[in-house]
């Protein structure tokens, strides 16, 4: 894929452009050796690539407002970037435009254990505010595959999700404050650690999950919780997807809802994950499905064990559970927990997947599951049905693995006609066709059919009142043309 249909539009570089910005800011902001530039300009699907000739780093916010305010000033586009571990093209910068990258801005600023807040710097390792939360002997619930490497900058930006979201919610629910670098160069600062503010609209909420298109979050004051003093993991082998909600149902009520992860793998899944990432399956027959149930609690004193056997019994003899490997340590946890995350990066060595991040009613994940196979099997009988995800929030990865022994090519050229048909199934139910990894480029002119006229009217508004040159990351999240 490529910026063709935006490039049209776009204009060059001003003359000296990269000399005008290093005018502005410190020694080693600029960066536009071809070298250098490549590991900001590649992305995670390699579905997109950033032409972008300039990349700036800033090491502070009152250095990004000057570069920000420069581009407004000479009418060129901003494109911020946090780890660029996204999947849907958000950070990809096209020719004429200047691609920004937060990982010099990195730092932990402070750590509350009584107001059980951490204030960060949007370029901070999210793996990192989790450990500094940790020796606080508090707890940053925020967890997904790329955690190692994604900043909390882009998990606010995209509005991440992750396997947490069931107990805590996603990164909307987890921020409190935030300080903003606005299209025109000012700064937004609305770093307030309070659990309560209703002194007017919610404006951090307009930028959680702009995707940089409204200003490029800079700092952040973000939930912790209590630390986790017991957990509990089990690997569940189940019929169907219906059994699996009977399961969570059943899991909620019986541990007083400690239940903070729920996830969900087909069997083609697991067999991806055992053949190409090294997974272990725990079972020695195969079975339909599998469940991974987390339970956590931060109280003493109360062993979640029997809670934990006592669920696992029950759901045996309701015949919900064929057969059930619970954690007798840390290291098994681990593993098993393992299992599910490593799927995404076994399918990619499976050969080539076409896939769907989706959102239905938490009761209408079997009928997804079941409708949009079928869909998909009535396009491409062959092909693999690898559905995972966050069942216990209603998020599937429906995704789909190309049929053994076909050309890869040939099978992602129907991408459009899958996602047609999986879409379709996705609208009946009232779901989304974007749970948790946002619009970007990706998904920016398809997601308009999924959009009342009245939402979309909205949508531009906002983004027209506060970027009405729309110079931060165009063409991305909401269709306008650039400016220009």
């Amino acid at each position: 894929m490529s910026f063709d249909a935006l490039r049209a539009a776009q204009r060059n570089l001003p003359e000296n452009f990269a000399e005008r910005l290093a005018a502005v800011t410190g020694p080693g902001t600029i960066i536009t050796d071809p070298i250098a530039r490549q590991r900001f300009l590649a992305e995670e699907r390699s579905l997109f690539k950033s032409e972008a000739e300039i990349v700036v780093a800033p090491a502070s916010t009152q250095e990004l407002s000057a570069i920000v305010a420069l581009c407004a000033e000479a009418g060129v586009p901003v494109v911020p970037q946090g780890g660029n571990t996204g999947l849907v093209g958000g950070a990809v910068a096209g020719l004429g435009e200047v691609l920004v990258t937060m990982h010099r801005m990195n730092r932990v600023l402070e750590v509350d254990p009584e107001n059980f807040t951490i204030t960060v710097e949007a370029g901070c390792i999210l793996a990192t505010i989790q450990d500094a939360a940790r020796k606080a002997g508090c707890y940053f619930p925020l967890s997904l595959g790329a955690e190692g490497s994604c900043t909390i900058g882009g998990n606010i930006a995209s509005n991440a999700g992750g396997i947490g979201v069931l107990a805590y919610g996603n990164t909307r629910d987890l921020t409190l404050g935030l300080e903003v670098v606005l299209p025109d160069g000012r700064i937004w600062n609305g770093m307030r650690p309070l659990y309560k503010d209703n002194s007017g609209y919610s404006l951090k909420n307009l930028f959680v999950g702009s995707e940089g298109t409204l200003g490029i979050v800079t700092r952040a004051v973000m939930k912790l919780f209590p630390e986790q003093r017991q957990r509990e993991t089990a690997f569940c082998a189940l019929n169907s997807p219906a059994d699996a909600l009977a399961l969570l149902a059943l899991a909620r009520r019986r541990s007083g809802d400690d239940v903070t992860a729920f996830e969900l793998m087909s069997r083609f899944s697991l067999s991806i994950v055992v053949e190409h990432s090294g997974g272990q399956d725990p079972f020695a027959e195969a079975y339909p499905w599998y469940a991974l149930i987390e339970l956590a609690t931060p109280r003493g004193g109360e062993d979640l064990r029997p809670i934990f056997q006592g669920i696992v019994e029950e759901a045996f003899e309701n015949g919900l559970i064929l057969d059930a490997v619970i954690a007798e340590s840390i290291d098994q946890a681990r593993r098993l927990v393992a299992l599910r995350e490593s799927t995404p990066e076994a399918q990619k060595r499976a050969g080539g997947s076409i896939k769907h991040d989706v959102s239905v009613p938490v009761s209408r994940v079997p009928q997804l599951i079941e409708e949009a196979s079928a869909a998909v099997l009535d396009l491409i009988p062959d092909a693999h049905i690898c559905a995972f995800g966050h069942v216990g929030d209603g998020n599937v990865h429906f995704n789909i693995t190309q049929p053994d022994g076909a050309d890869k090519a040939a099978f992602l050229a129907q991408w459009g006609a899958v996602n047609e048909r999986v879409h379709a199934v996705v609208a009946r139910l009232d779901g989304s066709i974007s749970a948790e990894h946002g619009i970007g480029l990706l998904k920016v002119q398809e997601i308009r059919g999924h959009r009342s006229a009245v939402e979309d009217e909205m949508m531009v508004t906002l983004k027209r009142a506060l970027d009405p040159a729309n110079l931060m990351n165009p063409g991305k999240l909401v269709a306008l043309p650039p400016s220009g």
